[in-house]
């Protein structure tokens, strides 16, 4: 059975120092930039750069010109309102002015509320994340709850309720650690894979398990996001590119140091230049 069109595959972020000569070429064309070279491959960019600071409306716009008409992005609420609890209305307008340019382009896939393992199931945890949905009324909306406890049905419930999303994600293993589910609480479907561990790449048969819940999301969904956020050493971009493989999306190349660095891995996966000029 084919797999529902709606399915986008991605790396969390893209710049970082250790990608040199791993996922990006040693020597650099002229006016070289991550963004646009990463965007020949997927279709899907999650900004995690927004959990320090809200992002600039400008360099918002840089990135949609860089990427090209095709890529979505999800976009990383900051932490000053998940973690902090700050929902100051200033930050909270600033913060929205880097969304709107997505948002405006028709680009824009889901905000995602990235909350602590200390971010229980409570009474006083449901009414924040009420507010917070509520200040942030105009976007789509996904939430990542590391503690098992928002598996209860009234936690379900209460995502269902508002149209929040459920982050379906994969982690290391802890006390009451959110294990690996398929739940969907809203049109908009999440998928985010950490590792497992301290610099963690997939194995084939762990992402193949990944594949069936991945199948089972995208049936009850109208988008679904599945991020790798493995990214020390360019894993992220590893088990991206096998995702996109095993869910038959396309296109199925990859950054030709990546190949060199994970021939076995990657031994079914073209290599691809990736170097193409974008818009300013």
């Amino acid at each position: 059975m084919p797999l529902p069109p709606n399915i986008r595959c991605g790396p969390s972020g893209w710049a970082y120092p250790d990608w040199n000569a791993v996922v990006y070429p040693q020597v650099k064309p002229r006016g070289f930039h991550p963004l646009a070279y990463l965007a020949s491959f997927f279709d899907l960019f999650e900004i995690n750069a927004s959990r320090e600071s809200a992002l600039r409306p400008e360099v918002a716009r840089l990135w949609l010109n860089r990427s090209g008409p095709k890529p979505v992005f999800t976009i990383v609420l900051g932490n000053r309102f998940t973690r902090e609890r700050d929902l100051d209305p200033a930050a909270v307008r600033d913060f929205k002015e880097g969304l709107w340019p997505f948002l405006n382009a028709g680009r824009l896939g889901c905000v995602l509320m990235e909350f602590p393992w200390a971010f229980r199931f409570t009474r006083e945890n449901r009414e924040f994340l009420i507010r917070l949905r509520r200040q942030f009324h105009e976007f789509p909306l996904a939430a990542e709850m590391r503690h098992s406890s928002w598996m209860l049905d009234e936690a379900l419930g209460t995502l269902m309720d508002y149209r929040i999303g459920f982050c379906n994600l994969d982690q290391p293993a802890w006390t009451h650690a959110m294990p690996p589910a398929a739940f969907v609480t809203a049109g908009v479907g999440y998928v985010r894979l950490h590792g497992r561990g301290k610099d963690y790449l997939y194995s084939v048969a762990e992402l193949e398990a990944w594949k069936s819940r991945i199948e089972r999301i995208a049936g009850h969904t109208n988008a679904l996001y599945v991020v790798t956020a493995n990214s020390p050493q360019g894993k992220s971009v590893v088990n991206a590119i096998q995702l996109q493989a095993l869910l038959g999306l396309t296109p199925l190349e990859a950054p030709c140091e990546l190949v060199r660095h994970y021939p076995d891995e990657l031994a079914a996966i073209h290599p691809g230049s990736g170097w193409r000029v974008s818009a300013a």
